[in-house]
């Protein structure tokens, strides 16, 4: 990225899922820079840091890095810079990373980050390390205070992560300021919703990203630039499984108003709301009362 010439205000962290805390760090971020002439950026990585660290205990992720980047875009920044958070970053002391990155490839004049923020190997810097390095190299460093929803708790990825492993997206939506959202390629399935009168786009979803909790979702699908009401199942689909079976989760999806051929496009799927759980159901009949109960509760809760 090129630096910019009156220096810039960076706003530095891992931003997965860019959540109401990141929101309001890079929110403060902007409005320092404009106030004080200087460039807003973000500063971020091509993974999370933990994938390179500790790969056995990485989390999932609440945005692939190509959604964090377009939501990064969406908060009024000049730039994003990403760097790889390869294990010779993560090597790097505080000292380095402060001087090589913030002061010379950024230009930073003021840097902001999360009360909580470390950085440099082994986590051997904090804000306290970042604000004497600052005054050393020529930037101000700023601790931006952890944003609190209604209930007064902290805003962090672990949060959603586990309120959507929980099946809890009305919370997921509090904590994320947006509906929690994922990208998926339609691919080919069993044909058996059609058959049901309910054709479902099955979609392949990148194994990284955080899957909610397995049951029956209201939501929304993009489409080109089009929104639909959509019905989803996370699940196995048990109606039709042996309970001795362990079949691979499937994520199931279906278009209200939609027809049309899917096969190979790319959606992007918002969940409003968990329905119920995934049911097991005597007979083919009983389960297509139940799904038209699923589609207009669909239908009523994404008006």
């Amino acid at each position: 990225m090129k630096r910019p010439p009156q220096g810039a205000a960076v706003a530095v962290g891992t931003f997965d899922g860019v959540h109401l805390g990141h929101r309001a760090l890079l929110g403060a971020t902007v409005a320092q820079a404009r106030s004080l002439g200087l460039a807003p950026l973000a500063l971020t990585w091509d993974r999370h840091p933990a994938s390179t660290l500790r790969p056995q205990q990485a989390p999932p992720l609440i945005t692939s890095f190509e959604r964090k980047l377009e939501l990064l875009g969406e908060q009024g920044l000049d730039q994003v810079a990403v760097l790889a958070f390869d294990e010779d970053l993560a090597s790097w002391p505080p000292e380095r990373f402060a001087s090589d990155v913030l002061a010379e490839a950024l230009g930073a004049k003021l840097v902001m980050v999360g009360q909580n923020w470390r950085f440099g190997r082994r986590a051997a810097g904090n804000t306290d390390t970042l604000a004497r390095l600052g005054a050393e190299l020529g930037f101000e460093a700023r601790a931006v205070q952890l944003e609190r929803p209604e209930d007064d708790s902290v805003v962090s990825s672990t949060r959603i992560r586990a309120a959507l492993h929980d099946g809890d997206v009305e919370r997921a939506r509090l904590l994320l300021a947006r509906p929690f959202d994922f990208d998926g390629t339609v691919v080919h399935g069993d044909g058996r919703g059609a058959l049901l009168g309910y054709p479902t786009a099955n979609l392949e979803v990148d194994a990284a990203l955080v899957r909610p909790q397995k049951g029956i979702y209201a939501g929304r699908a993009l489409v080109d630039g089009d929104v639909y009401p959509t019905a989803l199942s996370i699940g196995v689909n048990p109606t039709f499984v042996a309970e001795d079976a362990r079949p691979p989760v499937r994520i199931e999806a279906y278009l209200l108003d939609f027809s049309g051929d899917l096969y190979g496009r790319r959606l992007r799927i918002e969940l409003h709301a968990r329905l119920r759980d995934e049911l097991s159901f005597d007979s083919t009949a009983a389960l297509v009362e139940q799904m038209a109960r699923d589609v207009a509760a669909t239908r009523s809760l994404t008006r």
